[in-house]
């Protein structure tokens, strides 16, 4: 049962993978370096011809065309339910005031979700000074707190847009609102600055989303020790990498909240995951029923009162829409980097 042809797609923003075997049967996977999916798919169309004849079952990588194979969910073939749900952590809040964020967060939480991820800054937060930064910053926090409540957990993100020492207080800041985890307060080069970091700071520490491979999250893991990890299933390594990232934070105590800005077969793919990896938190949410993303698959994770229910149909439990490609053309997302008043780049 050999791999007969692989494809590649552009949809707006994202790049779909469909591969079909000998027999005929099909599985689909998303990959992307995010905003640059043309470079992703530039590296497949290279390769592409290497994998092609090569034996379908012996690629722990293809997990959607095993499932459809033998007629069973990608999730049975992980091993099976630790959990019959995974619960949603909302994106997608944002403002200029702290009352705008909190009217945003209110939004979320009427929509069932207890739990939401912000990054509580102004849209120009490079013009601000350090001190005016923080404040705003944590009056963003206060006034997300005081919408939602206590029953209601607020991760927080502050997008590597800090410096070690400006990270470290703000966490001190805003340690009485109890955030769920303080997420990637610096940028993720250096494992011994975010160690020194998650050292001085009293809050659930949360990093990976732009690592790729197992020795990256098992440095993190032994050297800056953080409460979660947040790798991204269409960046590091699929199923199988993921699968083995989540050994690596089980074996540490350390919990999965997967980065997900991705379109519906990543969000299949890591639910599939979720209700089978005992190290499995909460769930990256954004809205699938909107296009381009809904028109993506035949159907997308069901998600219900802030939880996802994974499917009970063979493999991820989606099917790719051919129709997509020419209803939403690839786009090239463009974000010029934010600058400071002397000029510089504000983004670290």
């Amino acid at each position: 049962m050999k791999i007969a042809k692989i494809e590649t797609f552009l949809i707006s923003g994202f790049l779909i993978i469909r591969i079909t075997d000998e027999n005929g049967i099909q599985g689909v996977g998303e990959s992307c370096y995010w905003s640059y999916p043309k470079a992703t798919l530039e590296t497949l169309e290279v390769f592409k011809n290497e994998l092609i004849g090569m034996e379908a079952r012996n690629i722990n990588h293809i997990w959607d065309i095993k499932g459809k194979r033998l007629d069973a969910p990608v999730w049975d073939l992980l091993g099976g339910k630790v959990r019959t749900k995974v619960r949603a952590i909302a994106l997608g809040i944002n403002g200029n005031s702290p009352d705008e964020f909190a009217e945003s967060a209110q939004k979320i939480k009427d929509q069932g979700f207890t739990a939401l991820k912000v990054t509580p800054m102004p849209k120009n937060w490079p013009e601000y000074t350090y001190s005016k930064l923080l404040k705003i910053s944590t009056d963003i926090v206060d006034a997300i707190r005081n919408q939602v409540g206590w029953d209601f957990d607020i991760g927080i993100e502050i997008h590597r847009n800090m410096k070690p020492a400006e990270a470290i207080v703000f966490c001190k800041e805003i340690e009485k609102y109890k955030p769920y985890f303080i997420e990637d307060p610096i940028v993720p080069d250096s494992v011994l600055s975010m160690a020194k970091v998650s050292e001085k700071i009293n809050l659930p520490l949360a990093v990976g989303e732009r690592n790729v491979g197992v020795w990256e999250f098992k440095e993190y893991a032994e050297i800056v020790k953080p409460a979660f990890f947040k790798p991204d299933i269409a960046v590091a390594g699929g199923i199988t990498g993921v699968k083995k990232i989540s050994h690596i934070a089980e074996s540490h105590h350390i919990k999965i909240s997967p980065h997900n800005f991705q379109g519906p077969i990543a969000t299949a793919a890591c639910i599939a995951l979720g209700v089978s990896s005992s190290a499995w938190d909460v769930q990256e949410s954004i809205d699938e029923h909107l296009p381009p993303r809904r028109d993506i698959t035949d159907e997308i994770i069901e998600i219900r009162d802030g939880w996802y229910y994974p499917s009970d149909k063979p493999g991820l439990g989606v099917n790719f829409n051919e129709d997509s490609v020419s209803k939403h053309p690839f786009v090239q997302v463009n974000y010029p980097p934010e600058i400071k008043d002397d000029g510089s780049i504000a983004i670290n």
